[in-house]
């Protein structure tokens, strides 16, 4: 997924993320500088960028999770954003070792470098750190993560905030947004099933989520940034989501809605899902704290999904109308 902020774009993957640039050249067209890690244990590290008016600067280093050094300090980063992960329950659940090195140890080590030059760290955390049964949750609300999943990020935190005191923990919801494949987000993942009227599909109308477009998470990191740098004291943890209450379901009849789809063989499934990892059935972040500080932006489901899945339209004659 893509979360766009003016020239910057954080491109958010299943166990990993990269950073964009989009600049202007001497010609006046557009470009992209983007910077890949190369894998290390079957995963990329996250970014840095630098805000001195010299050209930002993106990077990962290949490092492995006990490695020092995991920031190239010749870049002096002013902030970090750390928003690699195993975001998947079924598989952190299935492969908690790899699962732990990249959420919780990886997470620790970036904290402590990050500490070391000074830059400013926003860990990127979920809200599967509640189990969802007395929401709305706020920062100072004790967790209690029902899965694996929410352990290690719950883990996560805490590696991060005790190895860097000045550091932000940025808990977010499911995320949806521009994709190059539909699998990257359990949102976008529906979209098949949307557009193949031809066969029921089961959808799930028991757990509340609260989607979130990813460039809303870009603008919210670069305004807690902007902020930090005015502010030492903007620190510790916050909340950011959606304010729109969906069930996989009701996101799947949005979907259908916003393309002029039918959505009559998409059936509600309310019992408790029995497969799989546990999930919390409404783990709502409140988001004061954050709207206090003049933070925020939040895009309309129905805006988000049609500019995020136009381009996956089986039926090509939509292309051309579904904006107008």
């Amino acid at each position: 997924m893509v979360g766009r902020e003016n020239e910057l774009s954080i491109h958010f993957v299943p166990g990993s993320c990269r950073l964009v640039e989009v600049r202007e050249s001497a010609w006046g067209s557009r470009r992209n500088r983007e910077c890949r890690g190369e894998r290390a244990w079957g995963f990329d590290l996250p970014c840095a960028f630098c805000r001195n008016p010299s050209p930002r600067k993106c990077f990962f280093r290949n490092s492995r999770f006990g490695d020092d050094n995991l920031l190239n300090s010749y870049l002096s980063p002013h902030v970090v954003v750390h928003c690699a992960a195993e975001r998947r329950p079924d598989v952190v659940e299935n492969q908690p070792d790899a699962a732990s090195q990249l959420n919780v140890d990886a997470s620790g080590n970036l904290a402590k470098e990050a500490a070391s030059i000074g830059a400013f760290l926003i860990y990127i955390s979920s809200d599967y750190v509640f189990d969802g049964t007395n929401p709305p949750y706020r920062e100072e609300d004790v967790p209690s993560p029902l899965n694996l999943y929410g352990k290690t990020k719950l883990e996560g935190e805490k590696a991060v905030l005790e190895n860097n005191l000045g550091a932000a923990v940025l808990r977010i919801p499911v995320l949806y947004g521009e994709v190059e494949k539909l699998e990257e987000s359990a949102v976008t993942v529906m979209f098949d099933k949307v557009q193949f009227s031809n066969k029921s599909a089961n959808m799930d109308h028991w757990q509340q989520r609260f989607p979130t477009h990813v460039k809303d998470v870009a603008t919210v990191c670069r305004q807690l940034a902007e902020k930090r740098m005015l502010d030492p004291s903007i620190k510790g943890t916050f909340h950011w989501s959606g304010n729109e209450q969906m069930t996989k379901y009701e996101m799947a009849c949005a979907i259908a809605d916003a393309f002029n789809l039918p959505s009559s063989h998409l059936r509600p499934i309310t019992d408790s899902p029995v497969l799989g990892a546990q999930r919390p059935r409404n783990a709502q972040l409140d988001c004061t704290k954050l709207e206090t500080l003049g933070i925020g932006q939040r895009t309309p489901f129905r805006i988000g999904i049609k500019e995020s899945l136009w381009p996956f339209l089986i039926d090509k004659r939509w292309r051309q109308t579904v904006f107008h």
